[in-house]
């Protein structure tokens, strides 16, 4: 199970994250997500768990918790979504149909 944390303390690591999932269950992963060019802490990450049951078990339980010093949301991640090549929704063609008659 995928699990989405957000509102992170910035000073954050991947072992605490982990540390804190670990207490309900096997975490396979977890990764704080940072910034590209600073590398720099974007205050939410992901823990992935190898059982559901105990996923869920936390997501109930650490849901608008504090953890360091912050109040966090746990939730069930979404599948990421391609973005069309970074056109956004004008599909390439600078929102023009390039196909008309």
């Amino acid at each position: 199970m995928n699990i989405y944390v957000s509102n992170l303390n910035f000073s954050t690591t991947s072992e605490s994250l982990q540390g804190l999932f670990a207490e309900y269950g096997e975490v396979t992963s977890a990764k704080i997500i940072t910034d590209r060019d600073s590398g720099r802490s974007r205050g939410f990450g992901f823990v992935e768990m190898s059982d559901d049951t105990e996923g869920n078990s936390a997501i109930s339980e650490l849901h608008e918790t504090d953890f360091e010093g912050k109040t966090i949301n746990v939730n069930i991640a979404r599948p990421r979504v391609e973005n069309n090549n970074g056109y956004g929704n004008r599909g390439g063609n600078n929102g023009y149909n390039r196909n008309r008659y």
